[in-house]
């Protein structure tokens, strides 16, 4: 049986340009995709969040430019509570799946395995 379930994943670039924010974007992208054997029509829609210290461009975007054309897409602003990591976008899938909750795989990367250490990837 299907569920919906939705599967997180974080990122840190070093420099508020395009291009980091889209390389960084697409690698977190396509690690969620691969850690959790998805294929494009499985995913039911994503949401993005950058932190204030990030507008060089849209993440949206960058799923776009791999392929994400018929996946709803949102951004969004990161609320910017006192003290938290800077300089991350943030990511939230829906996915049809047949995994329970506890085999999905969440992913976090550079320094926003910070956020969830629990979830670096075993490499």
């Amino acid at each position: 049986m299907n569920y919906c379930r939705g599967i997180r994943g974080a990122i840190t670039v070093q420099k508020n340009t395009e291009e980091e924010i889209s390389v960084a974007t697409k690698e977190l992208l396509g690690h969620l995709v691969r850690e959790n054997n998805l294929q494009l029509e499985d995913i039911a829609s994503a949401l993005f969040t950058m932190t204030d210290d990030l507008n060089a461009c849209f993440p949206a975007q960058a799923a776009r430019e791999i392929g994400w054309t018929d996946v709803p897409l949102m951004c969004m602003r990161e609320i910017p509570v006192p003290g938290s990591l800077g300089m991350c976008i943030r990511v939230l899938l829906h996915v049809n799946t047949t995994r329970s909750n506890t085999e999905v795989r969440h992913v976090y990367l550079r320094d926003a395995i910070k956020l969830r250490p629990h979830y670096a990837l075993d490499d």
